[in-house]
């Protein structure tokens, strides 16, 4: 059974690759979910699927584990700390189902992890002639559900403004992008640090966004002589030592 897991989160076979690419699938329906429920009352059927997604994040720590990816030191890492949140988010009734926007922490690490971005490069030309922008939209929208999740959170129960996570999604935008319509404002001194949090955070991801879209286009190569890993596509050799570089491409062009 250690086999088995051990390959199927480090192997390169292809029941490896179908089953990451599966945790990837189930983290964003875990997202959707959690979005989609927090527009419908409470039920019983809610609750057990929450405590089903709450169960396969802990089995799935539990696993990571098991294989020896996860040290003592990864723990402390904020993603690991995102599943732990969203295991008791979704396992506590009473924690508030808010912190499961935390889970989404989950589909970018997984998106950083070696094996899954190497097999996204490999299936999908898209990923490999836009991997920097791709992550750069991807920070942002992770920043975006988590703030919205805060302030949702934060301001419910005493903000007659925010009366569900539209509302709490509405304002995130409007101070992410400093438009300020004015409708709808945090109360106290904890919501104002809130909407400075959003401004500052949010112009510095949009900022990298905009630095990854519009600087020119480059792909990942490693040139074995002097180490250089981003070159032109078309490039032959490598700008910084000259060597010839050996770039895959789709014979375009």
């Amino acid at each position: 059974m250690s086999r088995l897991i051990s390959e199927l989160y480090e192997g390169n076979t292809n029941r490896a690759h179908r089953f990451r690419y599966a945790l990837l699938a189930f983290d964003i329906a875990t997202v959707l979910f959690v979005i989609g429920t927090s527009f419908l009352p409470r039920t019983q059927v809610v609750e057990w699927a929450d405590t089903g997604i709450g169960l396969i994040i802990l089995l799935d720590l539990v696993a990571r584990f098991s294989t020896g990816e996860m040290s003592m030191r990864s723990i402390l890492r904020p993603s690991t700390l995102a599943d732990f949140a969203a295991v008791f988010s979704f396992l506590a009734p009473l924690s508030g189902e808010g912190f499961g926007f935390l889970r989404i922490l989950r589909t970018l690490r997984l998106l950083h992890t070696y094996q899954v971005l190497a097999r996204l490069r490999a299936d999908f030309p898209f990923v490999r002639q836009h991997e920097d922008a791709l992550i750069a939209v991807l920070n942002l929208l992770v920043f975006l559900f988590i703030m919205t999740g805060v302030v949702y959170e934060t301001q419910h129960r005493t903000n007659a403004e925010i009366a569900n996570y539209a509302d709490a999604l509405y304002f995130t935008v409007t101070a992410l992008t400093t438009t300020g319509f004015g409708d709808i404002t945090l109360e106290g001194t904890s919501g104002r640090l809130i909407s400075v949090s959003i401004m500052i955070f949010g112009v510095t991801l949009f900022l990298r966004l905009a630095q990854v879209l519009f600087r020119p286009n480059k792909v990942r190569y490693l040139c074995s002589t002097c180490g250089l890993n981003r070159h032109d596509p078309d490039a032959v050799h490598c700008k910084a030592c000259g060597a010839i570089v050996n770039i895959e491409n789709e014979g375009e062009g």
